[in-house]
């Protein structure tokens, strides 16, 4: 019983920092659950989650058989993904509890951060892939390119619609279990990471009073885009996800390629992001640049440090 907390607690921490890393646009959750030893069991199991496999556990709980359900849930490794789950949703809503106030507040230095982790992150992957073949060069220029379109797309403000937000979350959920690129950093690009940070602070301030109220009053106006987000978050996680893995499984290098290039690419989001900001307030680039710099420097520091203490991101 002990080996079994012990080893619960442990998986618990590594989510913490899967969800430290989700929730800031940089190092992906699939990096630090590389890095943690838990990667291939985390693939294993997310890839066990098909439509049939829950079908079947249904099924067992609706016949009541209760031996054979819990047996169907060990072996689908449900405990794992859960209490690892849970660790992730633990970081992520405290993370952007503090990324919504720093971001309202200190817009500068917040986006200058985000702008050194993005940039450092895609030196570092950059110097362990290579680019030999042509066709990996042809799929390092149409991530970058994408990522650089796509964050001019977000910084125009397209809105937070229902699909838009969808979608965000569709793709978003490959950071948390991919070696690559952050799912906060596709957030970014989409324009959508101010919007979910402000929303899942506000959701989640609004809960103790329906807990109270017995009412859902309190949380009705975030509770519709944050169920449509994590929608597409479990639709990614039985599409995007599996596209990707298995795009790794035939083309790695290239696939890899790709993904430190969108990484790249996005370097442009949080400084159009700023640029915005800045505009809305009336203020002028020149008197941020030293703390937008100094903050940017922290930030690739932060970077050069993490890959310092792991022998490969």
């Amino acid at each position: 019983m002990k080996h079994k907390l012990r080893e619960y607690l442990s998986i618990y921490a590594k989510g913490l920092a899967m969800g430290t890393a989700d929730a800031v646009p940089g190092v992906s959750g699939g990096t630090i659950a590389f890095i943690t030893g838990i990667y291939e069991r985390l693939i294993q199991a997310v890839s066990g989650l098909t439509p049939k496999k829950a079908q079947e556990t249904g099924q067992h709980l609706l016949d009541r058989d209760l031996n054979s359900f819990r047996e169907h849930l060990w072996s689908l490794d449900v405990p794992f993904l859960a209490v690892l789950g849970t660790g992730i949703m633990t970081a992520v809503i405290i993370v952007l509890r503090f990324m919504d106030f720093a971001i309202t507040n200190y817009p500068a230095p917040t986006y200058g951060f985000f702008t050194g982790l993005i940039a450092v992150s895609a030196i570092v992957l950059y110097s362990e892939i290579d680019f030999k073949t042509i066709g990996r060069k042809m799929a390092a220029v149409t991530g970058f390119s994408l990522a650089f379109i796509a964050s001019g797309f977000g910084a125009s403000a397209p809105g937070h619609t229902l699909p838009l937000l969808f979608i965000s979350g569709l793709i978003a959920v490959s950071g948390m279990v991919l070696p690559g690129i952050s799912g906060s950093l596709i957030l970014v690009i989409f324009g959508q990471y101010d919007y979910m940070s402000a929303t899942l602070t506000e959701f989640t301030s609004a809960v103790p009073e329906a807990l109270t109220s017995f009412s859902l009053a309190p949380v009705q106006e975030t509770a519709v885009p944050i169920t449509v987000f994590i929608t597409g978050a479990f639709a990614g996680l039985f599409t995007t996800v599996h596209g990707v893995r298995k795009a790794l499984e035939l083309r790695r290098e290239a696939t890899m390629v790709f993904l430190v290039s969108m990484i790249a690419g996005g370097t442009r989001a949080p400084i159009l992001q700023l640029d915005e900001a800045l505009a809305s307030e009336n203020v002028a680039w020149a008197s941020v640049l030293p703390e937008f710099s100094a903050a940017a420097v922290a930030g690739g520091l932060a970077i050069l440090f993490f890959a310092s203490k792991s022998e490969s991101l």
